[in-house]
């Protein structure tokens, strides 16, 4: 039988279709308030999922939705509200600032004491660039190579502490050993980082870097995220690098309407766009069948429940017991970090080994 697979939700506003505000059993001011958070997160985590994701952008999400609170942000508020579940904000590697981006990171590694992820995505759009007054990084090419840079620098500067670096002696005065932090002194094509950094390195070490298969070069991603049609392309899919999710869109039957009738009324308000991924519209034993035969080519899914309001509660009640019950997923286990968790070893501090080795 294969290791248990891993659940992760995505839990950006109201659901994956852009007319899932139409289906919320709130009002609209609600999506911005903390509450809605909260509730969300202990939704999940109560369910039994191992991770939740929080997708993000410098541009609106559509649909009529008129914005969205940070991701990173929700993530930190969320670790307060959780105790097991893993916490992966979206935050792209275009145009964003490493160094900031660092420090943002390893601070949601505190503040959740080791349940931390990054969820690395680019930025296309001009759009984007226009908003912050920046040059355009066009094509495939650039978009990759910034993401490289972005990534290495990442973990350069969680590296640039030791794990002993801070000492925090009351008696003698002494808080801090400088010959344990370290400048990365990294020199891109388009910027440099000097460092170190200002925040510690994480409880984890390196955080959970997830990815879409291929963008990252191997040795830089923990987690690929694949998006295939079906469960033979998630099994040719990725590079082989780490381990490897599922992306799977949802939309589940109700006792209110069948999955096909809710989906046809929210096309009718606005149509989908495209994303490629594996979707199941149907009932809960549907979709417990899908995931089963997924957990014989994949390490993981991420779940994109339609409608969060509709979705999220039928895979708590139908879908994950069962899971649960057939050993075909299990349950976070109290007390781990999100590297535990998924089997990921916590990684040797860079500087550390060079010293060593020198």
């Amino acid at each position: 039988m294969p290791p248990p697979l891993h659940l992760a939700v995505e839990l950006d506003g109201d659901g994956a279709h852009p007319a899932a505000w139409r289906r919320s059993r709130h009002t609209p001011e609600q999506s911005f308030v903390p509450g809605r958070v909260r509730q969300l997160v202990q939704h999940a985590e109560n369910a039994g999922f191992t991770l939740a994701t929080f997708d993000d952008s410098l541009l609106p999400p559509g649909g009529g939705v008129a914005g969205r609170i940070g991701a990173v942000e929700r993530a930190a508020f969320a670790a307060a509200s959780t105790s097991v579940l893993g916490l992966a904000p979206v935050v792209a590697t275009t145009y964003t600032e490493p160094f900031h981006v660092a420090s943002q990171l390893a601070s949601l590694d505190f503040v959740s004491t080791g349940r931390a992820g990054w969820l690395v995505v680019t930025s296309p759009e001009p759009a984007v660039a226009a908003a912050l007054g920046r040059p355009v990084v066009g094509g495939e090419a650039a978009l990759r190579r910034e993401a490289r840079d972005a990534v290495l620098v990442n973990r350069d500067l969680w590296d640039s502490w030791e794990d002993d670096a801070a000492i925090r002696d009351v008696a003698t005065g002494r808080y801090l050993d400088r010959t344990k932090l370290h400048y990365v002194d990294f020199v891109g094509e388009t910027y440099s980082v000097k460092g170190p950094a200002i925040v510690p390195r994480p409880p984890q070490g390196q955080l959970v870097v997830f990815a879409p298969a291929g963008l990252l070069p191997t040795d830089q991603v923990d987690v690929e995220l694949v998006t295939a049609a079906d469960v033979a392309g998630v099994a040719a899919a990725g590079t082989g690098a780490g381990l490897r999710f599922a992306e799977v869109e949802v939309a589940l039957d109700t006792a209110a309407a069948a999955a096909p009738d809710r989906l046809g009324a929210l096309d009718a308000h606005a149509g989908r766009p495209a994303t490629g991924r594996l979707r199941h519209v149907g009932s809960a034993a549907g979709l417990v069948a899908l995931l089963t035969e997924l957990a014989r080519v994949a390490d993981g899914v991420r779940l994109h429940p339609l409608v969060l309001d509709d979705d999220l509660q039928e895979l708590s009640a139908r879908v994950l017991p069962a899971l649960f019950e057939a050993g075909v997923a299990a349950r976070p286990v109290a007390g781990s970090t999100l590297r535990s968790t998924f089997g990921l070893p916590r990684p040797q501090n860079r500087f550390a080994a060079e010293e060593v080795s020198a």
